[in-house]
C-alpha cells in the first residue's frame, strides 16, 4: 500500500524555508572576516575621545581598606597639640565610637622644590617625586562603608552595581592592542564586593575587567587556561571562524541578549591574548636592576612591574590593590600596621614612577594612588574594651594623589579642617575625581553616555565638575 504524501502545515514550510536559507548563507559567513580581522571594527577596536586626551593610560594602586590621611599626606599640628584630649569640634560622625585626639605617630616633613608635606609612611615616593604629585586633601564620600565606598571609588554609585570606570573607557576608547584587554584588575585574592568593583554591568561584556590573581609568580597561573597545548593557533583559528560564523547566525533571532554577544567576544579576544598575555605577563626577561627597583619578590612589586608592561603594550586602565581585604582598615595599632603597609607599598609605587619616567611613559600614564575614604582624627573604642589604638573610618575628607598624565605636579590641593576630619576648602567629591579623570583621557564626562533601561547614564550620574586647577 503506498503511504499517503505529505502536506506540510504552513508552520512547517516556513521552518524549512528558515532552515534551508540559514543553510545556503553559512558558506558566505565563514568566508566572511572575524573581529580578529584587521578590517573590521571590533568593540575593542581603537576609537577617538572628544578632544585630544592628556593621557593615554590609567594605573591606579588602590590602597585597599582606607589608610589616614593625617598619618601620610595631611600633617596637621593641631591634632598633635591636642593629642589624648577631647576634640574641641565635637563628637564625630563614623561607624563606630570614637574618644579622644589620636596624635600622628609618624614624622612629617617637606619634600622637593615644591615642599610638599609628607609622612615617613610614603617617604621614599615623596623623597624621589615629591614634585611629580599632585595630592588632593579635600577628598569626600558618601558613607562610612566598604562595600559602598569602594563601589562609588569605582563605579560612581555606591549601592548599586554599575560600570566600573575602566569599563566606561574601554567602552569610549576602545584598546591599542586587539590582543590584550583594554581594563585589567591585579588584586592578591578578592577584595570587599569582589568583582562589582571592576565590572561592566550593563554595558557590553567586553568591557568588564579582566581580573588576574597577582598572587600567582607564574605567567600562565595569573590567567587560567590561557594556552591550549592541544590545539595549533592555525587549526584554533579555523575553528573559531566556524564558531563565529554559527554563533553570529543563531544571536540574529536574540538581537537583546548582551551576554550571548559578550561570550562571542570573549572567545575571540581569549584567542588573540594566546598570542601576546603570556609575554606581557612574563616579568622573567626583565633586567636585574628593575627587578630590584621594583622589589618584584613581592606580590605588590610584581603588580606594578605588570602594571607598566601591559600599558606599554596598550592597555587602556590597569588596577592594582595593595591587598585584598582591605590591610589599610587600621581599626587599631595605626602606628605598626601603616609603618608595615608602607614599607609593602612605598617603594614599588616609587619604583613605577620612576621607571614610567625614564621610559617616557609618565606623561602619557595618569597615575592614582588612595583608597576609598581616609580615618578619624580621634582614637576608635575598641568593641569590647582594650586600649584604644587605631582609627575609624572617614567618608568626610581624605587623600588622594596623582601624578603624570597632565596633571601639576608639586601640589596640594584642597584642605581639611585643623584636625584633619572633614573637607573644607576646594572640597573634591569622587563624582569630581572621575569628571576630571575622564577629562584626562578626552572625554567630556556629561557626554560619555549609554543608554539602558529607557534613559542614558553615565559614569558621574548627574554630577561631577573638571577639577581644572589640577590640570597641567
Amino acid at each position: 500500500m503506498e503511504s499517503e504524501l505529505h502536506s506540510p502545515s504552513r508552520r512547517e514550510l516556513l521552518l524549512s524555508l528558515g532552515t534551508g536559507l540559514g543553510m545556503l548563507a553559512l558558506p558566505v559567513l565563514l568566508q566572511q572576516p572575524t573581529s580578529a580581522d584587521s578590517n573590521v571594527r571590533g568593540p575593542l577596536s581603537p576609537r577617538e575621545p572628544h578632544f585630544a586626551p592628556r593621557a593615554k593610560h590609567i594605573i591606579h594602586v588602590y590602597l585597599n581598606g582606607g589608610p589616614s590621611q593625617v598619618d601620610t599626606w595631611d600633617p596637621k599640628p593641631e591634632l598633635t597639640r591636642w593629642g589624648g584630649k577631647r576634640l574641641p569640634i565635637g563628637n564625630l560622625t563614623t561607624e563606630r565610637e570614637t574618644g579622644v585626639a589620636l596624635a600622628s605617630p609618624f614624622r612629617f616633613q617637606q619634600y622637593g622644590e615644591s615642599g610638599l608635606w609628607c609622612s615617613e609612611v610614603f617617604q621614599r615616593t615623596a623623597s624621589q617625586h615629591a614634585d611629580r604629585l599632585c595630592v588632593v586633601r579635600s577628598m569626600y564620600a558618601n558613607t562610612p562603608n566598604h562595600e559602598q565606598s569602594m563601589r562609588l571609588m569605582n563605579t560612581g554609585d555606591e549601592r548599586l552595581s554599575r560600570p566600573s570606570y575602566g569599563s566606561w573607557l574601554t567602552y569610549g576608547l576602545g584598546c591599542e592592542n586587539q590582543n590584550l584587554p583594554g581594563f585589567v584588575t591585579l588584586c592578591p585574592g578578592l577584595p570587599v564586593a569582589d568583582s562589582s568593583n571592576w565590572r561592566s554591568s550593563f554595558l557590553p561584556g567586553i568591557y568588564q575587567g579582566t581580573y588576574l590573581d597577582s598572587r600567582k609568580k607564574v605567567a600562565q597561573e595569573l590567567i587560567a587556561n590561557i594556552q591550549n597545548p592541544n590545539l595549533p593557533l592555525a587549526q584554533q583559528r579555523k575553528q573559531l571562524d566556524l564558531l563565529s560564523a554559527l554563533n553570529q547566525q543563531h544571536r540574529q533571532t536574540r538581537q537583546e541578549d548582551a551576554n550571548l554577544e559578550a561570550r562571542i567576544q570573549s572567545f575571540e579576544l581569549a584567542f588573540r591574548m594566546q598570542m601576546e598575555a603570556t609575554d606581557a605577563l612574563d616579568i622573567a626577561d626583565e633586567p636585574q636592576h628593575i627587578h630590584q627597583l621594583y622589589k618584584s619578590d613581592t606580590v605588590h612589586g610584581r603588580q606594578l612591574l605588570i602594571a607598566r608592561r601591559l600599558i606599554e603594550r596598550g592597555v587602556r586602565v590597569v588596577q592594582c590593590y595593595h591587598g585584598d581585604v582591605q590591610p589599610w582598615d587600621s581599626h587599631s595599632n595605626i602606628a605598626g600596621e601603616h609603618r608595615r603597609l608602607g614599607q609593602e607599598a612605598d617603594g614599588p609605587i616609587a619604583a613605577l614612577l620612576t621607571d614610567l619616567a625614564q621610559r617616557g611613559l609618565l606623561d602619557e600614564t595618569l597615575v592614582i594612588c588612595g583608597g576609598e575614604f581616609g580615618r578619624t582624627p580621634a582614637v576608635e573604642i575598641p568593641i569590647g574594651g582594650g586600649n584604644p589604638t587605631g582609627r575609624d573610618h572617614n567618608h568626610h575628607g581624605f587623600t588622594v594623589w596623582m601624578a603624570g598624565g597632565g596633571v601639576k605636579g608639586g601640589m596640594a590641593y584642597g584642605n581639611t579642617d585643623d584636625f584633619g576630619y572633614r573637607a573644607i576648602e576646594n572640597k573634591v567629591h569622587v563624582h569630581d575625581l572621575h569628571a576630571t579623570m575622564l577629562h584626562l583621557m578626552g572625554f567630556d564626562h556629561t557626554r560619555l553616555t549609554y543608554h539602558h533601561a529607557g534613559r542614558d547614564f553615565r559614569l558621574t550620574d548627574v554630577h561631577g565638575r573638571v577639577i581644572r586647577e589640577l590640570l597641567a
